[in-house]
């Protein structure tokens, strides 16, 4: 018997035989590294509901990806900020946590004011003007994500913005006081020039905001209204049409510079048709979601002459206060609208 602590001795490998094996790792390597490029799972945090006309447009956009590039690119969408709250998903895909996210737009205004302009009252208040807007505004805000690693690939806008209450509003001067519910910038400055009293509340948190007395009043499209079922805490919806503020889908630059290019195409392709359809889906959600809440008892009303009167006085100033804000590029994005 060997001696235990005697070292086998192997038989000496041939240099041909070295040769032989390196190729079949490094051909092994190859297969691994181009079937990783060829195929991707992304992972696609969303802040509304499944039943939400922006959540539907998502899925579809991401089965529209997947059968255009035979699951080479597959979108797992993650609903209700069930993933990666709202506030975190535009520097969550900026950071690569996520690949790919959406956002409403206006939620960026304090990094940059250029991005509120959807949120500006009466600035645009109809799906014309919206899209007019959108035009004028889509390339210089493409350059600014650009800038912070992010692609732009779609927007969508919400149905127009109106005043949910537990009373009826005649003038505007029925809110003083009032505890509003805001989600952006625009909302909580409106809310503050008619006297309200601004609280931050997400979709979600809605019925429970109401229901625990942290707001008593809010300012949002009849999409929202009608899904968080507002006949259960409100009575009252003033259509007044403030604007239409948009969510948009941005992607990493990095994960996007880093998918074939026949998938970069379909990727692009898919997004340019879910904004279309996206925005064909907002103009009839307005009208179905303002029934759905006739329909439940809510008291729906067009704004009165003295309440136009006041809202556009509001938007006025804040007009003058976001061109100031957002300077010669805010000037020239608004004279950029107006020339369509």
């Amino acid at each position: 018997m060997k001696n235990s602590t005697t070292p086998y001795r192997q038989r000496p490998v041939s240099a041909p035989y070295l040769k032989r094996f390196s190729s079949v790792l490094t051909a092994a390597a190859l297969t691994l590294a181009v079937g990783s490029a060829q195929a991707a799972d992304w992972d696609m945090p969303t802040p509304y509901g499944d039943s939400n006309f922006h959540t539907v447009n998502i899925r579809q956009f991401a089965d529209d990806v997947r059968e255009a590039t035979d699951g080479e690119l597959d979108i797992t969408v993650h609903s209700s900020g069930s993933l990666i709250k709202h506030p975190e998903i535009k520097n969550s895909v900026r950071r690569g946590l996520v690949p790919i996210g959406e956002l409403i737009m206006s939620r960026l205004a304090n990094e940059d004011p250029l991005f509120e302009v959807d949120s500006v009252p009466y600035l645009a208040s109809d799906y014309d003007q919206a899209w007019k807007l959108w035009q004028a505004s889509k390339d210089v805000l493409s350059k600014r994500l650009e800038s912070q690693r992010l692609k732009l690939l779609f927007a969508v806008p919400w149905p127009p913005q109106g005043i949910y209450t537990q009373f009826e509003v005649k003038t505007g001067e029925e809110l003083k006081g009032v505890k509003m519910r805001a989600y952006n910038k625009s909302s909580e400055r409106l809310a503050e020039l008619l006297g309200a009293l601004p609280t931050q509340v997400e979709v979600p948190d809605i019925p429970t905001a109401f229901g625990t007395g942290r707001v008593d009043a809010m300012i949002t499209s009849p999409s929202t209204g009608a899904n968080t079922r507002a006949w259960d805490y409100l009575t009252h919806f003033n259509h007044a049409q403030l604007w239409l503020p948009k969510n948009m889908v941005v992607v990493n630059a990095k994960a996007f510079n880093s998918l074939p290019e026949d998938v970069q195409k379909a990727l692009e392709s898919a997004a340019e048709t879910a904004e279309k359809r996206g925005w064909a889906a907002s103009k009839a959600e307005t009208d179905a979601k303002i029934k759905i809440m006739r329909d439940n008892g809510i008291t729906v009303s067009e704004p009165s002459p003295e309440l136009v009167k006041h809202l556009q006085k509001i938007g006025d100033t804040m007009t003058e206060e976001w061109l100031e804000r957002a300077g010669e590029s805010g000037q020239a994005l608004v004279d950029a609208y107006h020339k369509q």
